[in-house]
């Protein structure tokens, strides 16, 4: 009797902590997809971008930027006028997880100003690593749909010939 027990534990912890590894795979390539094609490459998660050149700020989720206008700051879809045609492909972004960077503004100038002028990062467009393709802005975003269409075609007809459903 207790055997039995101990069996049907086991077995749920097991099954448990398959379904929360599984969860965490799944979590690490969470924002790969949101991420904008003028991030820098090598990230698998980012929360937000901080650009020393003109010191702006970009958060991946709300997908806007943070500028200081005469000492508030403001968000926006899209950078103000007075950056004017800023090459957001060439310029060094800095990687930030935390909530809400600009408000540490002085310490990340401070921390950051050696990358003013800095372009030394590979943007997710010009990748080719295929991690990036789920991303619907890539350039090869939609042969990689189509390379995931057939696997899927690929493997349900393999479930299909095995028996196995």
């Amino acid at each position: 009797m207790h055997t039995e027990y101990y069996i049907k534990i086991i077995t749920a912890i097991i099954f448990m902590t398959g379904t929360l590894m599984a969860q965490m795979e799944a979590n690490v390539n969470l924002n790969i997809a949101t991420q904008p094609i003028w991030g820098p490459t090598g990230y698998d998660q980012a929360d937000n971008y901080f650009i020393p050149d003109i010191e702006v700020y970009y958060n991946v989720s709300q997908q806007v930027f943070y500028t200081n206008e005469e000492g508030n700051w403001t968000s926006s879809l899209s950078l103000p006028s007075r950056f004017g045609k800023y090459d957001l492909y060439k310029a060094h972004k800095v990687v930030m997880n935390d909530k809400s960077p600009w408000l540490n503004n002085d310490v990340n100038r401070e921390r950051y100003y050696t990358l003013i002028k800095v372009h030394d990062q590979k943007p997710i467009r010009d990748s080719r690593d295929s991690k990036y393709f789920v991303n619907a802005n890539h350039p090869e975003h939609k042969n990689w749909l189509e390379k995931q269409k057939h696997k899927n075609i690929k493997e349900a007809a393999k479930r299909g010939q095995s028996g196995i459903q």
